[in-house]
């Protein structure tokens, strides 16, 4: 049996490591046939070559067996360049399985490509909902989870809600979320990095701070207005922000960025294992990301949400996270809340226990001893 999996970005790599390693470690211990071909292609849809070394040297990820090097654009562009790219992959190396993990233009394009090619595709976090088709995001996981031949889901919201678009189920297994396997497994070694004496700050007493969101940072309204908050938040604790290229880039366009490097401690975007150390010991989180939704849940560290909606429920119904929207004032309340100390109490969602991978692997191996 031949996979290929598909990371298109940065959170991708998140994913597919703890996958890469359950296979090489079935094939290991025998409980996978030497014939298992596991292979990975980069589409290049966000790439930095310093940021994309650090990210495979973190997650110990083999250089990629493709690399389609597609680079920005629009949507479209995007998605047009990915197809056309990966489809020369797919007719040459004729795989039985493509997987696709996410929410990305990566993963619709590569779960399109290789659907109209008549090879099945596994989507790796598949049905999860924000319910707002105003998110690129959302467009991605509703079609990519339409013509996906086997689903995978994190938390129970994505399995009512796969039943509820009809989708059978035995294309559907629960098996937890490989994000957290990643969290689980490079913790120690996150424990080593030296990020929090490197910006002069100390463990539990500073604010975690990312956006980049269009409805938070493309509104020269909005982003000021959380600027603002940031500055008054910042005289209680100290708050550090790695900017994203996007909301760099707005934060020049709208004149924002001197006003914000006086009082927040600023850096380029961040290695996975010193951004893991630096949520891990973050008193609280500020964020509009669906994956730091998810790791402060199970770290417990507090978070404030500033979107109207999430794909990630249970993160707000038994995690830390606190879904606020775009109403600032109550976020800055909430947020001196917690920096007074009144705390959201929360727990581990059911599965999130670092084995995800390995329930994933466990299914693919059954579908390998079928078509024996």
């Amino acid at each position: 049996m031949k996979i290929i999996s598909v990371v298109g970005a940065r959170p991708n790599f998140m994913k597919v490591a703890p996958l890469h390693r359950a296979i090489e470690k079935a094939k290991q211990n025998g409980a996978a046939s030497k014939n298992l071909e596991h292979y990975i292609c980069h589409t290049g849809q966000h790439y930095d070559e310093k940021m994309s070394k650090i990210f495979f040297e973190d997650l110990e990820l083999p250089r990629p067996d493709f690399y389609l090097g597609v680079g920005s654009g629009t949507h479209a562009e995007q998605t047009g360049k990915i197809m056309i790219e990966f489809e020369k992959i797919l007719l040459k190396e004729k795989p039985d399985y493509v997987l696709v993990v996410g929410d990305v233009n990566s993963t619709i394009a590569c779960t399109l490509t290789a659907a109209k090619l008549h090879i099945k595709t596994i989507h790796v976090e598949a049905g999860l909902r924000s319910n707002d088709r105003k998110m690129p995001e959302e467009i991605n996981r509703v079609l990519t989870d339409s013509i996906s031949d086997l689903l995978f889901i994190t938390e129970k919201s994505g399995l009512e809600n796969l039943k509820r678009e009809g989708v059978p189920d035995e294309k559907i297994h629960f098996v937890g979320n490989v994000m957290i396997d990643s969290v689980a497994y490079y913790l120690k070694k996150a424990e080593s990095s030296k990020i929090l004496d490197e910006l002069g700050i100390t463990a539990g007493n500073y604010v975690l701070v990312t956006l980049h969101r269009p409805s938070n940072v493309d509104n020269p309204e909005q982003i000021k207005k959380i600027m603002e908050m940031l500055y008054r938040l910042s005289e209680r604790r100290k708050i550090v922000f790695p900017i994203h290229p996007r909301t760099r880039k707005n934060l020049m366009k709208f004149g924002l960025l001197d006003f914000l490097s006086q009082s927040v401690i600023l850096t380029d975007p961040l290695g996975y294992i010193d951004f893991l150390n630096l949520t891990k010991n973050a008193e609280l989180i500020l964020t509009d990301s669906g994956g730091i939704q998810e790791e402060s849940t199970y770290l417990g560290v507090q978070c404030i949400t500033l979107r109207d909606t999430t794909e990630r429920p249970v993160t707000v119904e038994v995690g830390t996270n606190q879904l606020l929207g775009n109403n600032l004032k109550l976020a800055e309340k909430a947020a001196n809340e917690v920096l007074d100390g009144n705390k959201k109490e929360g727990k581990i969602p059911e599965l999130w226990d670092g084995h995800a991978a390995e329930r994933i692997v466990n299914v693919l191996l059954s579908l390998e001893k079928e078509t024996k």
